[in-house]
């Protein structure tokens, strides 16, 4: 008799994949209903803080449920929803969450995004979360993500990137939008609609030149050096327009092969990425054939607690091309 066992990290990437796209759906709403012309023009970031902690408390909710003992490292906190000079903010995420989960109290909400405060470490389990990675992607009705990954013992095991506005396709594409990237370490990387379609396999490209390159850059410039960035173009050969788009969708998009290299060169010299901002997107490229390192070649060190603070900036390629952007970033410092 044959028995059947179920894929390594099975039950939390099913998990994980139900609180990413309810946490997206979430997003979406708030995107929809609060963000106007005039929130626009007096660049009131009032509708993102409302979806990211609506998004930690639902994604935090479910964990618990599943995984009551799993710590998680996430960005919020609710100490100032827990100020009765925010009752009116707190008010509104409540709304939000409970009509995912209805059954959750508004004391019960708070707890949940405080389970986020887990120091990290080199040893054990733990879940990292990025509520709403973006959030001027998501002021602009652009890109943004809602990124999860599971780590065990320093090592990212398990990615999941809620891409709520990245077409199906590819980006000039506007027929099928909303789709989660997900991977499991050694299990490759797969997308589907944030409905749930069928999973495909994605890879990154076959690119082996640096002229037939397209680099994946941040839209805005205080998140990655352009100017270092125009250099290394030029260094490589790379004629082609850079691909710019807010948050870790940058590393969907390189694996799924519509770009080759994402650069996110540091702005300053004792800046500290956070673990949140990059778990989830290293995994998806590694395993769709890339490569993701500092910008000196060293791997990214998830053991550190909350900042990769042994790294310096990040590289992510689809490994051909890594060697060659190595040596451009020596050769331009």
């Amino acid at each position: 008799m044959t028995t059947c066992h179920p894929a390594p990290y099975e039950h939390e990437r099913d998990v994980a994949l139900h609180a990413v796209a309810r946490a997206s759906a979430l997003c979406r709403k708030v995107q929809a209903g609060l963000i106007t012309e005039e929130t626009l023009a007096k660049q009131d970031r009032s509708p993102v803080t409302v979806a990211d902690y609506g998004s930690q408390a639902v994604i935090l909710h479910f964990i618990k449920q599943a995984f009551p003992h799993d710590p998680v490292v996430a960005e919020e906190d609710s100490q100032a929803l827990r100020d009765p000079a925010n009752a009116t903010l707190c008010a509104t995420v409540a709304q939000h969450v409970q009509e995912i989960l209805p059954d959750v109290a508004g004391e019960e909400i708070l707890a949940d995004i405080d389970r986020g405060q887990h120091g990290g470490g080199a040893s054990g389990r733990f879940w990292t979360l990025d509520p709403i990675d973006g959030t001027k992607g998501f002021i602009r009705k652009e890109q943004y993500a809602v990124a999860l990954a599971l780590i065990e013992d320093g090592n990212v095991v398990l990615a999941v990137l809620g891409c709520p506005n990245l077409p199906a396709g590819r980006l000039e594409d506007d027929d099928t939008v909303g789709v989660v990237v997900h991977a499991t370490v050694g299990g490759g990387t797969f997308l589907q609609t944030l409905g749930g379609g069928v999973a495909r396999r994605v890879s990154v490209s076959a690119t082996s030149d640096g002229p037939g390159a397209a680099f994946c850059e941040s839209v805005e410039s205080g998140h990655s050096a352009h100017d270092q960035s125009a250099r290394m173009a030029e260094t490589l050969g790379i004629t082609r327009a850079s691909v710019r788009l807010d948050s870790q969708c940058k590393y969907a998009v390189v694996a799924r092969g519509e770009a080759d290299i994402y650069l996110r060169l540091p702005t300053r010299a004792d800046y500290e990425e956070k673990i949140w901002d990059h778990a989830a997107g290293a995994l998806v490229v590694e395993e769709a054939g890339g490569t993701v390192t500092d910008i000196t070649g060293e791997p990214l060190d998830f053991t550190q607690g909350r900042t990769l603070s042994r790294n310096k900036g990040i590289i992510a390629t689809n490994g051909t091309l890594h060697p060659v952007v190595l040596a451009a970033i020596t050769a331009n410092k």
